[in-house]
């Protein structure tokens, strides 16, 4: 039981090293009990193994939540350099670490034509979550129809505020 707790014991310090290799021996003592340690067996240990473990990695991205609500309800941001309301837009998106496709109907005829289709007009910025769109900025709509499709509120741990996204689809190229 002792030779468990100890094992636990050094697992959890190589698994917090991170990116380091560790090492670990493993013998049997004079009275036949396993033992475990990050420092080498006494001299007098015969058949004692040594062990490398690699460190553990934790990758930081795209959270569950807001990998589940792209997949079912992905993002469509229609802006362009429209002033204050498209750049709040995208401000919004960004803090709220929702990832998201833009598209500029200046730019672009394809998101042009895409935007006449969902609205009828040209008018941006347009908010398409899913199935749903909002015509125009306002943050409270905008954040409730976030949260009706599962969007985390706030960004992933370990991504900056304002850090871009990952993009749910090739943004269109942005005017020269």
């Amino acid at each position: 039981m002792k030779a468990g707790l100890i094992l636990a014991a050094v697992c959890a310090a190589l698994a917090s090293a991170p990116l380091a290799a560790a090492q670990l021996y493993q013998w049997k003592d004079a009275q036949g009990r396993m033992q475990y340690s990050d420092q080498p067996p006494p001299p007098s240990v015969r058949n004692a193994q040594q062990k490398s473990f690699k460190g553990n990695v934790i990758e930081v991205g795209e959270s569950y939540s807001a990998k589940t609500a792209r997949e079912k309800s992905p993002v469509t941001l229609y802006a362009s350099a429209c002033g204050a309301p498209c750049d709040q837009a995208r401000q919004l998106l960004s803090e709220r670490g929702v990832p998201f496709s833009n598209k500029d109907p200046q730019a672009s005829p394809e998101s042009q034509a895409e935007l006449q289709k969902l609205t009828g007009r040209l008018s941006v910025p347009v908010l398409a979550v899913g199935r749903d769109k909002i015509d125009g900025f306002e943050t409270g709509q905008w954040q409730a129809m976030l949260d009706k499709a599962g969007y985390p509120k706030s960004p992933a741990p370990g991504r900056p505020v304002g850090a871009p996204a990952p993009a749910a689809a090739p943004a269109a190229p942005a005017t020269p």
